[in-house]
């Protein structure tokens, strides 16, 4: 007999009661041979009437609530002290630094394990939902039965036999789990009394008989599926024909081999093997789960439960219910079946959170890169010219007075000798060829960064690379026309200097369209006085000669001649030696300007480059910290 809901069992009583009663009410009015309340009295519709008033009496008066309309008993879920709470907020945080990095599908498994450890949190504790779960034919429906005590699930040859969930709970609160499952109210029984309901290990056990999970019917197949993933543990029945079957192994057992703790494999049907017989595809079974990965729970390790029984002959069900009655007690199954969830999330996850190695930018990369953008925008190009400059400065002011009028003659009339002019217009080849060495630069950057780095935060970087260094060459070809001829220039007793583009670094700002001249040392306005001494020196004995040619003075070539030789002789070597002080200072100065040049370019590059790169890697490092603490406990996600 299939039993029923106490709701039906008390309607149906009310029902008849009330019927009765009023059947009894109205046969005494007959033998009065008249209506009452004016109404007619002939047997039928006294009865009908009287039930009408049962019915709005019952409806008035207050009734003891069943079970689904029962206020649910619910005690808070109050997970364990354990590192559990710390995992889920853990894995929470990692979900939303994770979401601008990665695909929605990638995070689709930890979103659904975050919601159902929220929901499962704010319903009951003190009930354990266990899912009884089997192939066709393998006897589920009846063991469901053994373990409630009474016929419940239909049993039969028919198949499928079972077509929906059905749910026996053994105590009062167990609705809002039930509604999570979906197990419409027709389909939620109590045990019938006898020594099962009353068993009071078995006192907050939800137990769920599912359809077969190799149905013909999808439906059956996709409601054992969400059923699986929302209990605390499930009972795997499985025959001695089918316990090897591929689609049990493939499609449920090796998935969830880390939720062996709450996991239970029943070989049933034993009855129909002998002793010997049974204990070897016990075995087999054991050796199975094995290559699953499924821990064993023998030797007192944690673990599966495997065992044999019959549940048509009853051999081996009150072991079972035993267990089962130990487990539901313990209260830590809901725990356990989150932190496998956590486990399965978090193992999932692996390939896009760790990485090979230790990626990162270090000095290495760093001042590599630095050099190939000063090379790119010709820093030191620009210190040689900067060296030349002060040379040709040196030798303008320290030079001979003929030879800076010949200079001045040559120069005369144009605003930039031709060479510079020259200088100044680079090749078109040559701008491409700078422009490919940014592009290559931050090219072999990003991929330094991104070596060894799980493919989305190596794409990230890459990115953010890329995207940083659209407009670098202009950048530092701004930076190399403010450059121009570095050097200072003094102005009211200041320093007048340009900013780079975005580098912040003091350049040398154009003045009339023309770079400043460098600075010159204390020692020159010395030197140029040497060097108009001995340009006098030869301007006074040339006249001394021309004087005595022409008969204007005293004849005497010699004092004329040699200080006119003085003259000619020291002009070309006061020059000498200034050209050679200046060495130090030109090459010092030229070594400056490359070295100013140089900071710009690098600070352009670490703006626009590596400061996108580095927050790209602090994201990674934040999010890898967060997954660590994920996987810190986890046997599977590590």
């Amino acid at each position: 007999m299939t039993a029923v809901t106490d709701q039906d069992n008390g309607n149906s009583g009310n029902g008849n009661g009330n019927g009765n009663g009023g059947g009894s009410g109205k046969a005494a009015g007959d033998t009065s041979g008249g209506g009452r309340d004016g109404r007619w009295d002939d047997g039928l519709i006294a009865r009908r009437a009287a039930a009408a008033e049962a019915d709005e009496a019952r409806e008035d008066a207050p009734r003891a609530p069943a079970e689904d309309d029962a206020e649910p008993q619910v005690e808070a879920y109050v997970p364990s002290g354990g590192p559990l709470p710390p995992r889920l907020d853990a894995l929470r945080e990692l979900v939303g630094l994770s979401r601008a990095r990665l695909d929605r599908d990638t995070l689709a498994e930890a979103g659904r394990v975050l919601d159902e450890a929220a929901a499962r949190q704010r319903l009951s504790s003190r009930h354990t939902v266990i899912a009884v779960a089997g192939a066709t034919g393998s006897g589920k429906s009846t063991l469901f039965n053994a373990l409630a005590g009474a016929p419940i699930s239909d049993t039969g040859l028919r198949r499928p036999t079972t077509s929906q969930p059905i749910a026996c709970s053994w105590t009062d609160g167990a609705a809002g789990l039930l509604d999570r499952l979906a197990v419409p109210g027709r389909l939620r029984r109590r045990p019938h009394p006898g020594p099962a309901a009353f068993d009071e290990a078995l006192q907050g056990l939800v137990l769920v008989d599912l359809p077969d999970h190799d149905s013909a019917a999808t439906e059956h197949r996709d409601q054992v599926d969400r059923v699986l993933a929302l209990v605390d543990a499930v009972i795997w029945v499985v025959d001695p024909e089918k316990y090897a079957d591929a689609a049990l192994h493939e499609r449920y057992l090796r998935p969830l081999a880390g939720h062996a703790e709450v996991t239970f494999v029943v070989l049933n049907q034993t009855d129909r093997l002998s002793g010997e017989a049974a204990d070897l595809v016990l075995d087999d079974l054991r050796r199975l789960l094995d290559e699953d990965g499924i821990a064993l729970g023998e030797h007192g390790e944690p673990g599966a439960t495997v065992m044999s029984l019959s549940a048509l002959t009853g051999d081996g069900v009150p072991e079972l219910r035993e267990m089962v009655g130990r487990f539901v007690q313990d209260r830590t199954a809901a725990t356990r079946r989150l932190w496998a969830d956590v486990d399965a999330a978090a193992a999932r996850l692996r390939p896009v959170y760790v990485a090979d190695g230790r990626p990162g930018l270090g000095e290495r990369a760093r001042e590599e890169f630095t050099d190939r953008l000063a090379e790119a925008v010709g820093a030191a190009a620009a210190g040689q010219a900067a060296e030349r400059e002060w040379r040709r400065n040196a030798g303008r002011a320290c030079g001979t007075p003929w030879l800076r009028l010949w200079r001045w003659y040559e120069n005369r009339g144009l605003p930039g000798s031709l060479d510079r002019m020259g200088q100044a217009l680079t090749p078109p080849e040559e701008e491409l060829t700078a422009r490919q060495r940014v592009e290559q630069a931050v090219r072999i950057v990003a991929d330094d960064a991104a070596d060894g780095l799980p493919g989305p935060w190596a794409q990230a970087v890459r990115e953010a690379a890329f995207n940083g260094a659209k407009g670098l060459p202009e950048a530092l070809d701004e930076l190399a026309v403010k450059a121009g001829a570095p050097g200072t220039s003094k102005r009211g007793g200041g320093t007048e200097a340009g900013q780079g583009a975005t580098a912040g670094v003091p350049l040398v700002a154009p003045v009339g369209g023309r770079p400043a001249k460098p600075p010159r040392p204390k020692w020159w306005p010395a030197a140029v006085l040497a060097q108009v001494s001995m340009t006098l020196l030869q301007i006074f004995g040339g006249l001394w000669l021309v004087g005595q040619i022409i008969g204007v003075l005293e004849p005497g070539l010699v004092t004329p001649a040699l200080i006119m030789l003085a003259g000619v002789v020291g002009g070309p070597l006061v020059e000498w030696s200034c050209a050679a002080a200046i060495r130090g200072p030109a090459r010092r100065y030229g070594q400056d300007a490359e070295r100013r040049l140089r900071e710009a370019a690098a600070g352009c590059g670490r703006a626009r480059v590596l400061d996108p790169v580095a927050a790209e890697l602090v994201r990674y490092r934040e999010v890898r910290e967060r997954y660590v603490t994920v996987t810190e406990f986890s046997t599977t996600g590590r």
